[in-house]
C-alpha cells in the first residue's frame, strides 16, 4: 500500500477542507480510488501479472471453464429419473410445488420422463444418456456432480453468482480472482481468456468475466477464433511497430510518473496493459491459427480453420493451457431448453445441440491426456442451473417437449486437475425434484475450484472500503470427496 494512499484514506473532513489547497481535487479523488489492496498486505508489484505462488502446492495450474449458458437439461444429459419416466404425463404433487416459484410456469404442471435412452459407461458405471455418445469413451475421467445447486433461477443472477459469488453486478470473474492470486507464466499472452460460441454472448454479459473492483488488467480478455484474433489489438493505419514502440515509451514514462506521484493501482495496470496488448500483436494470432493442426487432430474436433465454432474454440483452449494460460473460459449460447421451437425439444432439438458440443469436449479431454496436460488441467463442464422434472406451463399443451428453469438441483462434471476420475457424486430424489445426498452448492464448487489451483479460498481476498472480499463471500467449503 502506498503511505500517501494510506494517509488520505484516514483524512478527516476537517483536514480535508484545510488542505484542498495543496492539493488538486481531481488527485485527491484519483487516490481515493484505489482504496482496495490484497489482504496480504505488501506494495502492489512492478507488473501485477508476474507468477505467484499460491498457498499451497497445487494440484491444477490451469482451468479450462465449458459453460453451457442457458441452463442444459440434466434430466436428459447426466441424471437419470426411471420413476419419473414411469409417472410421465401425470399431475404434478403438489408437495413439489408448494412455495416454489418457476420462471415461466404456473398451476399444476404436467412430470416429464426423459425420452432419451440412458445406459451405464466406463469402469465407474456413470449413467449418460445417448444425446452424447462421444462422451461416453472418456467416461473414466469424468466426475459427474449431479447434485449442484443455487438459489438464482433466472439466466444472468444465475451466471453473476457462478462466476462472481454475487447475484449482482460488480464482483470480479472466477478467472480474474485466479490471474490476481497466481499472474501469468507466459508475459506474450493474457493470463485469462475468453471464447464465445453461436453468436450470442452470455447472459450475464462481459461481468462474468470482468474483473469487477480488482485491477482491470485481471478481467479476461475475449479472442474470436474468425477474424483478427482480439479487437483493436492491431496497429492503427498509418502506424507501423517501431512508432507504436516509441508511443508505448512514451505513454509508460508519463504513467510511471503518475504512478509514483498518486501510487494508484490503475496506473501500473495501464502499463501493464500497454506492454501485453504490444506483445500480443505477435503472439496471439500464432496461437490463433489452427490452421497449423494436424488434419487428424481438426477431423477429431470437428475444427474448420477461419470458422466461428465451438469446436474450433475447444481446440483453441488446448492450444491457449499448451502456451501457459492460466484461465481459458468458453461459453457457448443456446442451452435454455424450454420448447418454445423445435431447436428446444429435449428430442430432436437437443441431439442437434449436443452433436456441436459432445465431440469437441470429447476431443479435449483425449487430447489433454495424450498430450501430459490432463492432470495439471481442471477442465468444468456445465450450465447455471437445471431444468425441471416437469413440462414448461407455456408449451404444456403442445407437441414440442421442454423444459422450465430449475436451481434445486442441476448436474456438471469435471476433468482432470486433482479431480477423482470416473465418479459420480451426490443423488436426487426419485423424480429429480431436490438434492437427496451431498448438496453441492454453487460457492462449494467454488471453494473446491480454488482448492485444487493451491487457494484456501478464505484468504485469496482483496480489501474495499474496509473489507476484505473473496469470490465465495462468506461462504463455501471445499468438497474433499471429489478430490483424487
Amino acid at each position: 500500500m502506498n503511505p500517501e494512499l494510506e494517509r488520505l484514506q484516514q483524512v478527516t473532513r476537517r483536514n480535508f477542507l484545510k488542505t484542498t489547497g495543496q492539493f488538486s481535487l481531481g488527485a485527491i479523488a484519483l487516490a481515493m480510488m484505489g482504496a482496495g489492496t490484497a489482504a496480504t498486505g505488501g506494495s502492489a508489484p512492478a507488473d501485477p501479472l508476474l507468477p505467484r505462488a499460491p498457498h499451497f502446492k497445487p494440484k491444477a495450474k490451469r482451468v479450462i471453464y465449458l459453460h453451457m449458458s442457458g441452463g442444459p437439461p440434466h434430466l436428459d444429459l447426466f441424471d437419470y429419473k426411471p420413476q419419473l419416466v414411469k409417472w410421465n404425463d401425470q399431475a404434478c404433487p403438489d408437495e413439489f410445488l408448494k412455495g416454489k416459484k418457476f420462471a415461466f410456469t404456473s398451476g399444476v404442471p404436467k412430470l416429464l420422463g426423459t425420452p432419451r435412452q440412458f445406459a451405464q459407461y466406463g469402469k465407474a458405471g456413470i449413467w449418460m444418456s445417448d444425446a452424447i455418445p462421444e462422451l461416453h469413451s472418456v467416461a473414466d475421467e469424468m466426475c459427474v456432480i449431479r447434485s449442484m445447486n443455487t438459489d438464482q433461477f433466472n439466466h444472468a443472477p444465475a451466471e453473476l453468482l457462478l462466476f462472481t459469488g454475487s447475484a449482482r453486478q460488480g464482483r470480479p470473474s472466477m478467472g480474474s480472482w485466479v490471474t490476481y492470486g497466481l499472474g501469468t507464466e507466459n508475459a506474450n499472452l493474457p493470463g485469462f481468456v475468453v471464447l464465445i460460441s453461436s453468436g450470442v454472448q452470455p447472459s450475464a454479459g462481459q461481468n462474468a468475466w470482468g474483473s469487477g473492483f480488482l485491477p482491470s488488467v485481471f478481467q479476461g480478455v475475449q479472442c474470436r477464433s474468425k477474424g483478427d484474433p482480439v479487437l483493436y489489438v492491431s496497429d492503427p493505419p498509418g502506424i507501423d511497430r517501431s512508432m507504436r514502440r516509441r508511443t508505448l515509451d512514451l505513454l509508460r514514462n508519463l504513467n510511471e510518473t503518475q504512478a509514483q506521484d498518486l501510487g494508484h493501482p490503475e496506473t501500473l495496470t495501464r502499463i501493464a496493459q500497454y506492454e501485453l496488448a504490444y506483445r500480443m500483436q505477435m503472439s496471439v494470432p500464432e496461437v490463433m491459427d489452427i490452421s497449423k493442426e494436424p488434419k487428424a487432430v481438426l477431423e477429431a474436433y470437428g475444427a474448420q480453420p477461419g470458422e466461428a465454432s465451438f469446436a474450433n474454440n475447444c481446440l483453441l483452449a488446448r492450444r491457449l493451457v499448451e502456451q501457459d494460460v492460466r484461465f481459458v473460459q468458453l461459453f457457448d449460447w443456446g442451452w435454455d431448453f424450454h420448447g418454445t421451437n423445435e431447436g428446444e425439444d429435449i428430442r430432436g432439438g437437443l441431439t442437434k445441440k449436443c452433436a456441436r458440443m459432445d465431440k469437441p469436449v470429447a476431443a479435449l479431454i483425449r487430447d489433454l491426456r495424450e498430450r501430459g496436460l490432463l492432470d495439471d488441467t481442471l477442465v468444468v463442464w456445465g450450465g447455471e442451473f437445471g431444468r425441471t422434472p416437469f413440462r414448461e406451463g407455456r408449451t404444456a399443451a403442445g407437441s414440442i417437449l421442454g423444459r422450465d428453469h430449475y436451481p434445486d438441483c442441476f448436474s456438471l462434471f469435471m476433468a482432470g486437475g486433482g479431480i477423482k476420475p470416473g465418479f459420480t457424486y451426490g443423488e436426487t430424489d426419485e423424480l429429480g425434484f431436490s438434492v437427496a445426498k451431498d448438496k453441492v452448492p454453487v460457492y462449494n464448487l467454488q471453494a473446491t475450484i480454488m482448492h485444487l489451483l493451491g487457494f484456501d479460498h478464505t484468504r485469496l481476498t482483496f480489501r474495499l472500503q474496509g473489507r476484505d472480499y473473496r469470490l465465495t463471500d462468506v461462504y463455501g467449503e471445499v468438497v474433499p470427496a471429489l478430490l483424487a
